[in-house]
């Protein structure tokens, strides 16, 4: 079993703080934090992502709007019960950060951090549901899928994820509790949520954007590529 929980879920972002920092939760006396990162895209476009993140990281003076900072840590996952359902909520979880005027420093010393790519995340985790193939109303092939990425404790985060191309045609043929290996973005995405009543309401979903994927035969320790990225879909 891999435990290596590091490897398991690991991401980088470059990014600009874009609101204040706001009370999340407290544990064992610890207080923790959200504030929203704007990640630019390929595409000239951008990612708006909650971060979150202990007071023993804040540094007031730079956790503050306009500000340029590296965040690594995690994708995580957490049940939140509200109106008598729950809801799955997904947030960066940031085990370091780097402020804006130490980051050129940082980026010589540290070969984690490429100012080139401003969005990676890395899983490894175990298909949880039945992949969803399907084609949009232009012709794109794209994929749903549910990863469990094991945590310390027994715990386990349940990322959404999406593919597109052959990586969604592939997706299509793997099975409930197949492990592998993915590598994308992070990405927020628009969505409106329409009720019995009429009512629509903005909201916003956060999934990972697969780039390249690797199916991990557990027996052996080692994976079988099955597809290059896709830089033209990633962006």
């Amino acid at each position: 079993m891999n435990t290596n929980y590091l490897d398991n879920n690991h991401l980088v972002l470059v990014g600009k703080i874009t609101s204040e920092k706001r009370f999340s939760h407290e544990i064992y006396g610890e207080s923790f934090y959200i504030f929203d990162l704007e990640v630019p895209r390929l595409s000239e476009t951008f990612d708006i992502i909650p971060v979150t993140i202990s007071e023993r990281l804040i540094n007031d003076e730079e956790l503050q709007i306009g500000k340029k900072i590296v965040v690594k840590g995690q994708f995580r996952s957490y049940n939140s019960y509200e109106n008598e359902r729950n809801k799955l909520i997904l947030t960066v979880f940031a085990k370091d950060i780097i402020f804006e005027n130490d980051i050129e420093g940082k980026a010589e010393e540290d070969e984690e951090i490429n100012l080139d790519i401003s969005n990676e995340v890395i899983l490894i985790g175990h298909i949880c549901k039945k992949p969803i193939y399907r084609k949009t109303p232009f012709g794109r092939e794209i994929a749903d899928l549910l990863l469990a990425v094991n945590r310390a404790y027994s715990k386990s985060d349940y990322i959404p994820a999406i593919a597109w191309g052959r990586n969604a045609r592939f997706c299509d043929r793997l099975e409930v509790g197949a492990q592998v290996k993915a590598v994308g973005r992070v990405q927020s995405r628009k969505y409106e949520k329409k009720y019995d009543d009429g009512t629509v309401i903005e909201r916003v979903a956060y999934e990972v954007s697969i780039s390249s994927l690797e199916v991990i035969d557990e027996n052996e320790g080692e994976g079988t590529e099955i597809e290059e990225r896709e830089t033209a879909e990633a962006v």
